[in-house]
């Protein structure tokens, strides 16, 4: 393992290098990694009110918040593969050298040992932050985090418990993944009671959703879109600042269909609802349901009663998808309001694929498609 990271440590400080350089911070890559994915980021805004911001793209807002959580916790500590370089995809770039050794260090290329370990950590009171270097291997600590991390507390009595856990992992589409680089695996996690489930859909929510993840007591997984590491830039404040969990955002207002997603998907949602409105005059509301679990019902619920109608898109196959459980939970609360059969818009029930992943992913064309199935029934 040693001599494994003697070989990568100077292409790491090569990397470093370059991340911090004027070239991948151009405006030519900024516009290529825009074309060539399948959708088109729009920032979120900060007020005046939100103090002092920089501009960061969501692998600096992790980052910056990783930072700020090291700093105000003397207790924290980040752990996975490589991230005492940085990591596969920087955002623990520089925090050895900040903190030292002790406090940001590699591990083993065993996952279930990194959840283990990071189990133990919490449970003796530091706060534990661990990385699954891709959320596509994550499964090997699937027992960890189900039977160990989300039951600690209940089988204790609540004696003990690790809520000081946080395991970050990469996830999602990104362009070229293929089967085991951009998998989306939320729903099975979703399934038990213990754990919260948190996706951002860029850096000012990454950033507050992150320490908030870090700072709840109860064990946390953070899935953080690959694609949108660096494609993802906002302003976004410097300041010490968390966003509620359990707490769905509606971006835009809408009286014909509820729209739902999260991560990468919001934004291909947000190009649908304008594609409804300038082609179909239907107005959309725009959800981000943000925490997974345990997720927003009431938002979600008060929305459909207005608009009679839902749409949800995840990149998760369909069959046993976090939007079936969505789909149940309208289906039962709000029956008599509905105009239209909920619609469901996913990946397939498939392996992910590499050269046909534009065929797989929940388009917008195939989200716009099922807009239309909705207003005509």
């Amino acid at each position: 393992m040693a001599l494994r990271h003697l070989r990568l440590a100077p292409i790491f400080k090569k990397l470093t290098r370059l991340e911090n350089s004027d070239l991948l911070k151009s405006k030519n890559q900024y516009k290529l990694l825009c074309r060539l994915s399948h959708f088109t980021y729009v920032p979120d805004t900060v007020s005046a009110s939100d103090g002092e911001t920089t501009r960061m793209n969501l692998f600096q807002s992790v980052t910056n918040a990783l930072d700020i959580a090291l700093a105000a916790d003397p207790s924290a500590v980040i752990f996975g593969e490589d991230v005492a370089f940085g990591g596969v995809f920087r955002c623990t770039v520089g925090l050895q050298d900040k903190y030292g050794r002790d406090r940001v260090f590699n591990s083993p290329l065993c996952e279930q040992g990194i959840v283990g370990f990071g189990i133990g950590m919490a449970v003796a009171g530091a706060t534990a932050i661990a990385e699954i270097q891709f959320a596509d291997y994550i499964y090997p600590a699937f027992d960890q985090i189900i039977n160990e991390a989300a039951k600690y507390r209940f089988r204790s009595g609540n004696e003990f418990n690790c809520g000081g856990l946080t395991i970050r992992a990469p996830y999602g589409a990104v362009g070229h993944g293929a089967l085991y680089h951009s998998q989306s695996p939320e729903a099975f996690f979703a399934h038990v009671p213990g754990i919260k489930i948190v996706i951002p859909r860029g850096p000012l929510q990454a950033k507050g959703l992150l320490l908030s993840c870090i700072r709840d007591k109860n064990p946390c997984i953070f899935f953080e879109p690959k694609i949108l590491y660096r494609m993802a830039v906002e302003q976004v404040p410097l300041k010490d600042y968390e966003l509620p969990l359990s707490k769905a955002e509606i971006l835009t207002e809408g009286d014909d269909v509820t729209v739902i997603g999260w991560g990468t998907e919001v934004h291909v949602l947000r190009e649908v609802c304008q594609l409804a409105q300038d082609k179909l005059n239907v107005s959309c509301e725009l959800i981000d349901l943000m925490t997974i679990l345990p997720w927003d019902k009431e938002t979600v619920i008060n929305s459909v009663k207005k608009t009679g109608r839902l749409l949800i898109a995840h990149e998760a196959p369909l069959t046993g998808g976090f939007g079936a459980e969505i789909a149940a939970t309208v289906q039962n609360e709000c029956f008599l309001n509905l105009e239209a059969p909920i619609e469901r818009v996913t990946g397939h029930d498939a392996p992910f694929s590499h050269v046909f992943e534009p065929f797989y992913i929940p388009s917008k064309w195939r989200c716009f498609d099922a807009i239309k199935k909705l207003i005509n029934f």
